[in-house]
């Protein structure tokens, strides 16, 4: 049901000490809005069961979607707050001819839904699961709500990184909002500016929001405090799957992942252009099986596509169906655990 990689340095280490959860120091949430339903079973097992003797930091790195699930596992219950997150954002429902403004104003409703009370405060106060939100800072264009604006910096933004990726750093920033205790750097091949921002109450919320904000999808978000004035949008824009090192990062980083070929960005997305596997050599990846993909309704996975596509009841029972059977994922994973079989383990190719 569940593939596992690891880059070389990873397995390594693994066959060293065991697949044991205190020999990884990061782990990465990717974007990808409801494909990350795919991963819900596994999600509530890591922070459930594998990750609850923790007693070192582990850093929670998220874009978007990823950055969502970070803040789930940054609270008190974990395993609440990210069932909370499955529940109302698959019962998402949109009227016909939807507006970026609507959907923003959901997104809105959905994280004060996920944070609740206090959530927010145990994120700030958490001293061993330490929250980072990616976002994409958006200079020129792309930092217009104006739809023809914005559509000519997006085509201006495809254009140059079908060319070379470095050329999108005049575009956008990575802003990285975190717990005020992280010593993390981030370190990009690619020359993008890279900013720390601790989090505060005053931009929690925003930065979240921010990490989400997809262009032409919903409306960016203004002037986050404790960051310069500007536009900030989707970290998935920069870092839709990552292609980073995380440099004073000690220990491996553990990634489950909808598949095993990461894109680098947004714009990589229809590109076969791959991540710089030096950057994967301390990863571990955790990824359905393509069985396990086969199993589900439709034979995939969810993604933002099935709103157009299928009617609300249809999506929904749909979406309901995958996270239910996301639990044989967790099942697969904790036999692995249990049993230590690494031949079981791929190497990251």
């Amino acid at each position: 049901m569940l593939d596992i990689y690891a880059g070389k340095s990873a397995l390594v280490l693994i066959e060293k000490e065991g697949f044991q959860q205190h020999v990884f120091s990061s782990f990465l949430g990717a974007s990808g809005g409801p494909k990350w339903f795919s991963l819900f079973g596994l999600d509530k097992h890591l922070f459930g069961h594998f990750f609850t003797q923790r007693s070192q930091p582990l850093n929670l790195i998220g874009s978007s979607a990823g950055a969502f699930r970070a803040a789930c596992f940054a609270q008190n219950d974990p395993v609440a707050a990210i069932s909370r997150l499955a529940k109302y954002y698959s019962q998402t429902s949109y009227a016909d001819k939807v507006t970026p403004l609507e959907i923003s104003d959901s997104a809105r409703v959905l994280l004060d839904r996920v944070l609740g009370e206090n959530g927010a405060q145990e994120i700030i106060d958490n001293a061993i699961f330490n929250a980072h939100f990616l976002v994409a800072k958006s200079n020129g264009l792309v930092a217009s709500e104006r739809k023809p604006l914005q559509i000519a910096g997006l085509v201006k933004s495809y254009a140059l990184n079908r060319f070379n990726r470095k050329l999108l750093t005049k575009q956008y920033e990575r802003f990285v909002f975190q717990n005020a205790r992280s010593t993390l750097n981030i370190k990009d091949e690619s020359g993008f500016l890279t900013h720390k921002v601790s989090l505060t109450q005053d931009n929690i919320k925003e930065s979240l929001l921010a990490s989400g904000s997809i262009p032409m999808v919903m409306l960016g978000i203004k002037n986050i405090p404790g960051a310069p004035n500007g536009m900030y949008r989707d970290g998935g824009i920069i870092d839709y799957h990552f292609d980073i090192s995380l440099n004073n990062s000690s220990g491996l980083t553990l990634y489950p992942h909808f598949n095993a070929q990461p894109k680098a960005g947004w714009f990589d997305k229809s590109l076969k252009r791959p991540v710089n596997l030096q950057n994967y050599d301390k990863t571990v990846m955790l990824v359905p099986s393509s069985k396990f993909v086969d199993s589900l309704p439709f034979g995939k996975i969810p993604d933002r596509e099935d709103f157009t596509k299928m009617t609300t009841d249809v999506r929904i029972a749909y979406w309901q169906k995958v996270l239910q059977e996301t639990e044989a994922l967790a099942v697969s994973f904790a036999e692995f655990v249990e049993q230590q079989d690494l031949s079981k383990i791929k190497l990251l190719a």
